[in-house]
């Protein structure tokens, strides 16, 4: 089925809303949600749209129209649809699990997903713990990440780092002194900081770039 630009970037917002946020939109929050990616767009305009998909048979409203989408064959994009490399998983608590180099497995994902950001440089690690849940990491979480340079700037953002061939997933901050802090976010308080020295062998595998909730997602 032939689809305009606009009918794809509105229908991509409403498969983002529905399947990473877990939402079923109104017209109205879908154009706020547009409005928030910098999408200029009328309320009128995304209205004539969610009709002509529904017209589609592409989404289905409610009596309070809430939008939900209809799964079928009518639409397929696969230049759409990105192949990310999943490895394995990645401690959310102590740096315990294996960091494999080579994937397990690939996740299917919407481009739609990942403005401004390079396909390729993007891969995947299942969470495992729960000490960055306040970050909205649970354990069992599919979580993506763009591969980090070698130089690359880590201060105060979430990173996967690797050390001694373990994974885990916290925040980078720079102590003071040649130390480096990975730090947990969490609402379980058993949770400690992971501390190493500027010259312990580290390596930042990746930037987090979005964590797509388990519950939603299946391989």
């Amino acid at each position: 089925m032939k689809l305009t630009s606009k009918q794809k970037n509105i229908l991509e917002s409403i498969r983002e809303l529905t399947l990473q946020q877990g939402e079923k939109p109104t017209s109205y929050r879908l154009h706020k949600f547009l409005s928030s990616r910098g999408i200029e767009e009328s309320m009128k305009g995304v209205m004539q749209v969610v009709e002509s998909l529904e017209k589609k048979d592409l989404i289905t409203r409610d009596e309070n129209k809430k939008i939900y989408l209809v799964e079928n064959d009518n639409y397929g994009d696969s230049q759409n649809i990105l192949s990310i490399p999943l490895y394995g998983l990645a401690s959310c608590g102590e740096a315990l699990a294996y960091a494999d180099d080579v994937a397990d497995d690939f996740l299917q994902i919407s481009k739609s997903l990942f403005h401004r950001v390079e396909p390729e440089k993007l891969f995947a690690v299942k969470a495992l713990g729960d000490s960055m849940n306040k970050d909205g990491i649970a354990d069992g979480d599919y979580v993506i990440f763009e591969k980090a340079e070698m130089d690359g700037e880590f201060e105060g953002k979430i990173v996967v780092a690797v050390i001694n061939g373990m994974a885990t997933i916290k925040r980078y901050k720079s102590v003071g002194n040649g130390v480096i802090g990975l730090f947990p976010h969490s609402t379980n308080d058993t949770h400690h900081p992971i501390y190493l020295s500027e010259v312990d062998v580290i390596f930042v595998a990746g930037i987090f770039r979005k964590v797509l909730p388990v519950k939603f997602i299946s391989l």
